[in-house]
């Protein structure tokens, strides 16, 4: 999915949602646990109750590797129901050296070598430029790097600040828009650093930024918006525990929906205020 192509899903569709689907077993549904593949019922379930609420689906890996081969199965079964018109995205959090983070491209974004052919992957750019180089060499392939995120230890490298005042994460932003561009390259950014967005924006105003940390986390979307949008929305905000686990009962696609429904609608008031599509 080219940016151009997401720009135009956010104005369609009236949000800029993305869906995570971290699926534990623990955590599902039991109706679906004499299923032949959980996994894969609980995530068709939910991407059928809300694809046409958000923009993009985010599988995170941890929690189908877990499972082995199985896991695998159930990863790839997913990503193939994903809907076209949205952006897929592996949340993988790679990063190694150049000829390793290669065969990690080739596994996420390689269709016929993995059976797999996401749209875009999370990366860790601590090893520097030969970790994420090979992921923007793809074509048509977006890499979504860590850079200021709201875990508690992220304080322990991200702000630490050089003698010019500099924090790391903001010289990681500068390093890392020389390797790409808007057009291939997004940064995570968590909804918990409220007015961290300004600074992130001093250093990639155009860049799309993936924001978790919304709703279950206590982030808030409102001021996700007020310093992080940009002149093409520029954000997507992702919400997992809030939508796929609003029940654990027969019910959970609906009440699914429900939730990003009412994340779509607030999502809606903020595209409008910021004049990116027109007050209905």
């Amino acid at each position: 999915m080219t940016r151009a192509a997401l720009v135009e899903q956010i104005k369609i569709k009236k949000s800029f949602l993305c869906v995570g689907l971290d699926t534990d077993m623990t955590k599902i549904p039991t109706h679906l646990l004499d299923d032949e593949d959980p996994i894969f019922s609980f995530n068709k379930a939910i991407i059928e109750a809300t694809e046409d609420l958000c923009v993009a689906y985010k599988p995170n890996i941890a929690f189908y590797e877990c499972y082995g081969a199985k896991g695998w199965q159930s990863l790839q079964k997913t990503w193939e129901i994903l809907p076209k018109n949205c952006l897929s995205i592996a949340d993988a959090k790679r990063g190694d050296i150049g000829n390793t983070s290669t065969r990690y491209a080739k596994a996420f974004f390689d269709q016929e070598i993995s059976g797999l052919g996401f749209d875009a992957i999370t990366i860790a750019p601590y090893m520097g430029h030969d970790s994420v180089i090979p992921f923007l060499d793809i074509p048509d392939k977006w890499s979504i790097v860590l850079a200021l995120t709201s875990n508690p230890g992220s304080k322990d490298f991200q702000n630490f600040t050089n003698a010019s005042g500099v924090e790391l994460f903001e010289y990681v932003l500068d390093k890392v828009k020389e390797w790409g561009s808007p057009e291939n390259t997004m940064f995570v950014v968590g909804a918990t650093r409220g007015e961290g967005f300004l600074k992130v924006r001093q250093h990639v105003p155009d860049h799309f930024l993936l924001v978790p940390g919304v709703g279950a986390q206590g982030g808030s979307l409102q001021e996700v918006c007020q310093y992080g949008m940009n002149k093409e929305c520029g954000l997507l905000v992702n919400s997992t525990r809030g939508v796929i686990y609003a029940s654990d009962g027969e019910d959970f696609a609906e009440r699914a929906r429900e939730e990003a429904l009412k994340l779509q609608k607030e999502m809606q008031i903020e595209l409008e205020r910021a004049e990116i599509i027109l007050a209905q």
